[in-house]
């Protein structure tokens, strides 16, 4: 057996020192921007969703010109941007204008996506590839007054269906915004035929109508945005976007409609998400916008950026009509879809630094996997008599974990900023070596380094 050395030691340590300043010198600004992928023909991304393994799906949306009348594609992408799979859709209407958001996953992984023509859920099992109608839409007419309740829009316009973002609801039911009805739509548990379930003439924009929609943590509240709205109101109402609380009441009718923020006028607030501090990001897909807003959860706007709306996020490629917001940990991915530019190279998912967690989304039956701690290792096999620098990083609900104990063959470290921590450690003894990270005096995750016998020289 070789002795450890006490150069040896000296060396790993200042190793381990280099590592330990390593994410501080490279932490991130909040709102870097990065391009994480090109998106393929058709092109058009207008949503993605980051599943719990962070496979990020996205579907391609409609074009300007309505001439996208080939098949709409998925495409899946690992967390660093590599295409891992596309998805070619079925049974959309021939002729029509082609166009589908990745809106949902259950707790199985399959994906729940809303098709433009025909108007339907499409259910997509990422594994399989094996596509199914799960829900459909139909055109309603607008509200006639002192007349009997029944599924239509308090519109003034008399549009055709066009469902765009999609919430679980805790018994089941899926609640999707129709961006042309100013409905909220109901898929029953288990699909089928939608029934309008909410309407308000401060949600009809004629053309632009509810977009976003999420359920709140405490899983009784809906939020949703609209990206113009209240055609009958006076200017500049009638061009400005809302942010809206929509209760889910006992009896599982819609409550009392109350607004959050508004936009400035043709802003087009589109898909947002939800950090745990109750920060909203909201992307803005308002011509000649191009720029992430943050609301704080009173409704008083806290950032936007770029500060100007000239597109410029650092990047080699700039905002051109940003589309959705979702979390992904600290970071959000954040669609572009250059929907009147129609740039190819424009047809991109950003990776944007928002430097807070975001909040998990809620889908029926599935445990609270996003809240688990959890601690990862590198590397993970050592050798007797060797002594190594071990790079840890503790996470919790997929975000670094700051200040945790963790400890490894007798020594321990607390987690930096973004959940590291570098410990040396040597081991004179083969076998299963145990690390442990420890939150309020309470071991809360585990992982384990193999350390194999020392090799025999000749």
């Amino acid at each position: 057996m070789r002795s450890l050395r006490a150069p040896a030691a000296l060396l790993a340590a200042g190793l381990a020192l280099a590592l330990a300043l390593a994410p501080a010198a490279c932490a991130r600004n909040r709102f870097d921007t990065r391009v994480l992928a090109h998106v393929g023909s058709p092109g058009y991304p207008a949503l993605s969703l980051v599943a719990p393994d962070r496979t990020i799906y996205v579907g391609t949306f409609t074009n300007a010109s309505g001439s996208d009348t080939g098949p709409s594609k998925v495409f899946a992408y690992s967390p660093k941007g590599k295409l891992l799979r596309t998805y070619v859709i079925k049974g959309q209407t021939p002729g029509s204008a082609h166009g589908v958001q990745v809106a949902a996953i259950d707790k199985r992984g399959v994906l729940y996506l809303l098709d433009q023509n025909p108007s339907r859920v499409l259910r997509l099992n990422p594994r399989t590839g094996r596509q199914s109608t799960y829900g459909t839409f139909f055109d309603v007419s607008p509200c006639v007054p002192a007349t009997p309740p029944a599924d239509c829009s308090d519109t003034v316009m008399d549009n055709p269906p066009e469902p765009d973002y999609a919430a679980w609801g805790t018994d089941g039911a899926m609640y999707v915004t129709d961006y042309q009805q100013a409905v909220v739509w109901r898929v029953p548990p288990g699909g089928g035929r939608a029934h309008v379930w909410f309407t308000d003439p401060r949600l009809d924009g004629s053309l632009f109508g509810p977009a976003g929609i999420i359920l709140m943590p405490d899983h009784r509240t809906l939020m949703l945005d609209t990206s113009a709205g209240g055609a009958t109101s006076p200017p500049p109402d009638s061009t400005t976007g809302e942010l809206y609380k929509l209760p889910i009441l006992p009896n599982g009718r819609p409550g009392t409609l109350t607004k959050l923020w508004e936009s400035g006028p043709t802003e087009g607030p589109d898909g947002f998400a939800l950090a745990r501090s109750g920060n909203v990001y909201m992307a803005l897909v308002g011509p000649n916008v191009n720029q992430l807003v943050v609301i704080s959860p009173t409704g008083t706007e806290l950032a936007r950026f770029p500060t100007d709306m000239s597109g410029n996020n650092g990047s080699p490629v700039p905002f051109d009509e940003p589309s959705s917001v979702q979390f992904d940990g600290r970071r959000m991915i954040v669609t572009n879809d250059a929907f009147f530019s129609g740039d190819p190279s424009h047809f991109v998912i950003f990776d944007v630094w928002a430097g807070e967690p975001g909040a998990p989304v809620f889908v029926p039956g599935r445990k609270a996997a996003g809240r688990r701690y959890r601690l990862t290792v590198r590397p993970r096999k050592t050798t007797v008599g060797d002594s190594r620098s071990f790079r840890f990083h503790a996470t919790h609900g997929g975000a670094g974990l700051r200040g945790a104990l963790v400890t490894f063959g007798g020594t321990s470290a607390r987690t930096g900023r973004h959940g590291y921590a570098t410990l040396v450690v040597g081991f004179e003894h083969r076998g299963r070596k145990t690390a442990t990270l420890t939150v309020a005096g309470r071991v809360v995750a585990r992982t384990h380094v193999q350390v194999a016998p020392e090799s025999q020289g000749d």
